[in-house]
C-alpha cells in the first residue's frame, strides 16, 4: 500500500508514461443516489464499494442532518433509514395549511417529550461545492417540519437554482437566497399535481423531484417541456429508486407520472466503477499509456458511458474482457461472502470486467456534448493531439460547473501548445503534433480540470506546475496516489 500523499496546493508533474492495472473508483452519480434513496428507506441498507469524496460526504452529512444514521466502514456504510419518520410526517392535502401545521406540531412535540430535550428548530446543513447534493436534497426538505439553512462553498450557490425557487413561490414555500446561504422552511410539501420542467435545464432538477414525489399523499406527475438533455442521468435515478421500491412510469421521456404513498424499501447494494472517472486513464491510453481498467460496468446507464463510443470515433481501439480476482489485486477478494444479500452480489458480479483502450490513428471528431458534459475537459485533450479539426457543441452548461470550464480548457491546453478556440457554447479545436509543457497551469479549483491537466503531462516534453492540485478531492480524493502508483512522477511534501 503506497504511503498516503499530504499534498501542497502546487505540485510540479514530470511526463512519464502510466501504465498498469487500475480499480476504477465507484460511481459518484450512482452512490448519491443509492445514499439518499437508503436514508429515506425504512430499515437497514448497506453499500458496497463507495469512496468518500467531499461530494459524497456532503450528501451523507446532510441525510444525517435529516435523521439518518450512517455506520462507515472502510469502503461501504450501514444505513439506518429514516422511512418509519417520514410515515409520521404524512400531510393530508386536503388540510388547511394551519391544520397541517397543528399536526405536524403535535408530533414534533410528542418527539420532544419523548427524547426530553430541548427541540431544535433551525438546522445547518452544509451541501459543500455538491451540486448533486443541493438539487437532490431541496425539494426533500420541504416534508420536513424545519427550518434550514443550506451552506455551499466555492461556486455552488451562484450555479441556477431557478426551477425549485418556481415551485417554491407557487406551492407557497418561505425561503431565501443569498450569497452565502439558502434558507428554507419547510413542514407544508408540495400540493400540485402537475410540475412543468424545462428539459434543457439539469437534469438534476428531474431527479430532485422524483426522489419527493412518491412519498406525497396525491399522484403527480412531471411534464418536460422542450427536449429532454442528460437523459442517462434520470436513468440513472429511475434505476436506483426502482431498486429502492419507488415506481416512476417514463412517457418517452416526454412526462414522468409518480403514485402516491410509496415507500422506500431497505436494501444492499454494490456500486458500479465511474465512467467519468474512467474517461480520463481512458483517454491517457487513447494518447499512448496503457493502463487497464477494472470495475465498470459493460452494460452501464451511465450516461459517460459514451466515452467509449467517442474514444473509437477518435480512433482508439476499444475492448472489454473477463478477469477473475486473485490475491495480489485489491478488489475484496471475499466480497461475495461480505455482501448480505444475492442482489448486491450479483451487482458486483457484473462489474467483474477489465476494459482494454489502446492507441490507435488519432483524427479529430466533431460531436455534441450537451449529455456528457463532465466528460468534454478530457476529451478536448485527446483532440488537442489528434489530426484535424474537432467541434464539441452545445455545451453552454460547462461554464456554470465548478469553474467555467469552457474558459479552463481554452486557458490551460492552449498553455501547453494546444489550438483550442472556445465560443458561447462550443470548444473548436485543430489538432497539434505534441504538447511543451514548462509551464504553470491553473485547475480553477476544479476536480476535472486538475486530473484532465495531470493526463496532460504524461504526453508534455517538459514538467508542468498544476495550482491548486488537490481540488481532486471533490470527486476522487486519492487520484495522486493512484497516480503514482501507474508510474506517475510528481514532487510534493509526504505526509
Amino acid at each position: 500500500m503506497s504511503k498516503k500523499v499530504s499534498l501542497k496546493l502546487d505540485i510540479k508533474v514530470i511526463p512519464s508514461k502510466l501504465s498498469g492495472e487500475l480499480k476504477l473508483p465507484p460511481s459518484k452519480s450512482i452512490a448519491h443516489r443509492h445514499i439518499i434513496c437508503s436514508a429515506l428507506a425504512e430499515g437497514v441498507s448497506e453499500i458496497s464499494n463507495i469512496a468518500y469524496s467531499q461530494d459524497i460526504l456532503a450528501s451523507i452529512d446532510a441525510m444525517k442532518a435529516l435523521g439518518a444514521r450512517f455506520e462507515m466502514g472502510k469502503d461501504c456504510i450501514k444505513v439506518y433509514g429514516i422511512g418509519n419518520k417520514i410515515k409520521l410526517l404524512e400531510i393530508d392535502d386536503k388540510a388547511s395549511d394551519k391544520e397541517k401545521r397543528n399536526k405536524l406540531e403535535a408530533k414534533d412535540i410528542a418527539t420532544r417529550e419523548s427524547n426530553n430535550k430541548d427541540y431544535i428548530e433551525k438546522l445547518v446543513i452544509n451541501c459543500r461545492e455538491s451540486g448533486s447534493t443541493i438539487r437532490f436534497l431541496l425539494p426533500i426538505l420541504t416534508i420536513f417540519n424545519k427550518k434550514f439553512h443550506i451552506q455551499a462553498q466555492g461556486r455552488l450557490l451562484k450555479r441556477p437554482m431557478d426551477p425549485y425557487f418556481k415551485i417554491f413561490d407557487m406551492e407557497g414555500i418561505s425561503y431565501q437566497k443569498n450569497q452565502e446561504e439558502i434558507l428554507i422552511e419547510g413542514g407544508k410539501g408540495l400540493r400540485s399535481e402537475k410540475f412543468y420542467m424545462d428539459g434543457k435545464i439539469s437534469s438534476q432538477f428531474i431527479s430532485g423531484m422524483m426522489f419527493l414525489l412518491p412519498l406525497l399523499n396525491h399522484d403527480s406527475e412531471i411534464i418536460i417541456e422542450n427536449k429532454l438533455e442528460s437523459k442517462s442521468y434520470v436513468d440513472l435515478t429511475i434505476d436506483c429508486l426502482s431498486k429502492y421500491g419507488i415506481e416512476i412510469e417514463n412517457n418517452e421521456y416526454k412526462s414522468f407520472k409518480i403514485k402516491a404513498n410509496q415507500s422506500y424499501i431497505s436494501r444492499d447494494s454494490y456500486i458500479e466503477g465511474d465512467y467519468s472517472q474512467a474517461a480520463f486513464f481512458a483517454v491517457a491510453n487513447a494518447l499512448g499509456n496503457e493502463i487497464d481498467m477494472l470495475g465498470v460496468s459493460e452494460s452501464s446507464l451511465q450516461g459517460d458511458r459514451k466515452i467509449l463510443e467517442l474514444l473509437k470515433n477518435f480512433g482508439a481501439s476499444v475492448k472489454f474482457v473477463d478477469y477473475l480476482i486473485s490475491e495480489d489485486l485489491d478488489l475484496e477478494k471475499n466480497i461475495d461472502n461480505e455482501l448480505k444479500n444475492k442482489e448486491s452480489s450479483l451487482d458486483e458480479k457484473s462489474n467483474r470486467k477489465k476494459l482494454l483502450i489502446r492507441q490507435g490513428c488519432k483524427k479529430g471528431y466533431s460531436f455534441d456534448g450537451s449529455d456528457i458534459p463532465d466528460i468534454v475537459p478530457i476529451v478536448a485533450l485527446l483532440a488537442s493531439l489528434s489530426k484535424g479539426k474537432t467541434r464539441i457543441s452545445n455545451i453552454f452548461r460547462l461554464r456554470i460547473k465548478e469553474s467555467d470550464r469552457l474558459e479552463a480548457v481554452d486557458c490551460e491546453l492552449n498553455k501547453l501548445g494546444a489550438n483550442i478556440k472556445s465560443g458561447e457554447d462550443f470548444l473548436e479545436i485543430n489538432g497539434v503534433e505534441k504538447l511543451n509543457g514548462a509551464v504553470i497551469v491553473d485547475s480553477h479549483k476544479d476536480h476535472r480540470i486538475a486530473m484532465m491537466l495531470a493526463i496532460a503531462s504524461t504526453v508534455c516534453k517538459e514538467a508542468i506546475i498544476i495550482k491548486d492540485a488537490d481540488s481532486v478531492s471533490k470527486s476522487f480524493p486519492d487520484f495522486w496516489e493512484k497516480y503514482r502508483e501507474l508510474g506517475g512522477i510528481y514532487e510534493c511534501d509526504l505526509g
